[in-house]
């Protein structure tokens, strides 16, 4: 059998939210191709759980994201986060989260079509990977990838093993994708080198099933820090974020040792008898039935690779960016890598785009690796004020019950300590509005035009919270609810652009750009839909928000890429629409000119 040979243009190795979003997203362009994973099955923990914006954009582009809100818990569960002694006592602190702060809602609202969701990975993988596998492509679970060759540029072929009978087969590929995880074999076998910083640390997931409703009827929230400073605690257990899986029945434990410990240490190693009663005393009702389902570790990494491609060779996800949960950008980030690759691969294969465009993924998405690693691990240093100032870094018990009874001090003592507490969970504002990092991504390559561009625009002062609304090309395509002139269901800007084309929007005095789409997509064999926005053109402007967020002039116009960055724009009218179009379009899918 070592003989055989599988032939198919793409093999994905890895079936996570990386690997199967990218199935589905080659699947929308009528691409087909085979799926392997070393695991039995889809997650078996939650993992990944809050989906953003930006994902869920992804995912509406290709039909999923009904599916996806249907299934998840809606963005109301994620109201707070809390800081608390236990789930059932004394509460500390909470901060409104994910876009749930009313002060905030006019800025989410005003960034997408989609809101926050809390989507676990055990959830989110079945649906990716019955898309796929509907759409055509063969998903084999149980499959480790073992090494490539590549004879030719465009011939790759691949070891794996079957695991259940123990059996290797080949399979020969035009494109191979890495998606397969921090221990990613594909990043091993092509060397490419890892920016790594100082991990920090150890981290312990404990899946509970215990209904705490009743808990959580006046606390709403699906992030909860439990800490007792007063109290003892094991090695492993110095504090504990607790985190909803399931409304109001299901949550990972995820138990933090404190800073500086030891944590190949042998008190680092639990029980199953020794989790349950944490997680007791973390809840702190005893009339509450815990059971404990899974248990596992995880290290606090800050790695990304130094680039993502090699020839047809791509890596996707973790294999890429490692770093921890805080800000919810993990699988986010997985699907965005997915998003933008699926349509150059798709483009280059019909003939649309020239090879060369390929090389505009690592370009732009290896950029957003190193944000988003950085802001993850900035979130769980953020966290380090508070704890300092109630005391929890402290080492002795009777001195962190002394800073604990000081917050009780009603004179300058107190009000120091108080003070320092509050200015610490203030702090921690990033990680629960990070508006800014999950949708001000930048992309600078040659699948964007800028000879027409004066300066980039600059970012707000805080990029991480807030978000700059631009059509500047290799930024996200601004999103404005637009109506029929007698009004009907709303659409947003964001549903008139993707699904597989390019988009031109243009308004009053711009038919010409529309003929000159029209014009452009048969000369290049490229969709491009194009519509007017405006007094009595295809769609109404009712809100009069494009008119503030578009930047051009009437007559001008705003071309998006089919994953929706603008790739390109006009002030206003020119004098050859169709000759610009045309200059514009060629550069941006890298095709020779003519």
């Amino acid at each position: 059998m070592a003989d055989d040979v599988v032939k198919t243009d793409f093999l994905i190795v890895g079936a996570g939210p990386a690997g199967a979003a990218l199935a589905c997203f080659l699947a929308s362009y009528g691409r087909k191709g085979i799926m392997i994973s070393a695991a039995p099955g889809c997650a078996e923990t939650p993992r990944a759980h809050i989906t953003n914006m930006a994902a869920l954009e992804c995912l509406r582009d290709i039909d999923l994201e009904r599916q996806c809100i249907e299934t998840a818990a809606s963005g109301d569960n994620m109201t707070h986060t809390r800081w608390c002694h236990s789930m059932a006592g004394e509460e500390y602190a909470r901060v409104y989260s994910w876009g749930n702060d009313p002060k905030r809602k006019g800025d989410y609202d005003a960034a997408s079509p989609c809101n926050h969701v809390d989507l676990p990975q055990t959830e989110l993988e079945p649906i990716l990977t019955r898309r796929a596998v509907h759409k055509g492509w063969t998903l084999r679970f149980n499959t480790t990838f073992l090494a490539f060759t590549r004879p030719s540029p465009d011939v790759i072929i691949s070891d794996v093993r079957d695991d259940l009978c123990n059996k290797t087969y080949r399979i020969q590929s035009r494109f191979l994708f890495g998606c397969d995880g921090a221990r990613s074999q594909v990043i091993r076998q092509l060397g490419i080198p890892l920016i790594k910083k100082p991990g920090q640390g150890l981290a312990l997931n404990v899946l509970v099933k215990a209904d705490m409703s009743h808990l959580v009827t006046n606390r709403t929230g699906n992030l909860h820090w439990v800490f007792q400073p007063d109290r003892g605690h094991p090695a492993w257990g110095w504090a504990c974020l607790v985190r909803m899986v399931r409304p109001w029945d299901e949550w990972m434990f995820i138990f933090l040792p404190p800073p500086g410990a030891d944590v190949k240490a042998d008190d680092m190693i639990a029980s199953k008898e020794e989790y349950l009663a944490r997680a007791k005393e973390i809840i702190g009702d005893d009339s509450v039935d815990v059971e404990i389902l899974d248990a596992s570790k995880w290290w606090i990494n800050e790695t990304v690779a130094e680039y993502y491609s090699d020839g047809n060779v791509f890596c996707l996800g973790d294999a890429v960016h490692r770093h921890p949960p805080f800000n919810g950008l993990g699988s986010n980030t997985c699907i965005q890598d997915a998003f933008n690759l699926a349509w150059k691969i798709a483009y280059v294969m019909s003939g649309r785009a020239g090879p060369k465009i390929l090389d505009t993924y690592s370009i732009e998405r290896q950029p957003v690796g190193v944000e988003i690693i950085t802001r993850a691990n900035q979130g769980l240093r953020d966290h380090l004020p508070w704890m300092a100032a109630i005391g929890m870094t402290e080492p002795d018990l009777e001195k962190r019950k002394a800073i604990l009874a000081e917050f009780e001090d009603k004179g300058q003592v107190g009000r120091r300590r108080r003070r320092e507490f509050h200015q610490g969970i203030e702090n921690t504002g990033p990680e629960f509005h990070g508006l800014g990092v999950e949708m001000n991504q930048q992309y600078r390559s040659n699948a964007v035009y800028l000879a027409d561009e004066p300066e980039a625009p600059q970012l707000p002062e805080d990029a991480v919270r807030q978000h700059l609304i631009t059509t500047y090309p290799g930024m996200r395509l601004p999103h404005a609810w637009l109506n029929s002139r007698v009004p009907g269901k709303p659409v947003s800007t964001i549903d008139l652009a993707g699904h597989g084309s390019f988009c031109l929007l243009t308004g009053p005095g711009g038919q010409a750009w529309k003929e000159a789409a029209d014009q452009v997509a048969q000369e290049l064999g490229v969709p491009i839909k194009s519509f007017s926005i405006g007094w009595k053109e295809d769609f109404e402007d009712v809100y009069f928000d494009w008119a503030k967020r578009r930047e051009v002039e009437e007559d001008g116009c705003v071309l998006a890429r089919p994953d929706r960055f603008v790739a390109w724009r006009s002030n206003s009218m020119v004098e050859n629409p169709r000759a610009k179009l045309a200059t514009v379009m060629r550069s941006i899918l890298c095709i020779d000119k003519a």
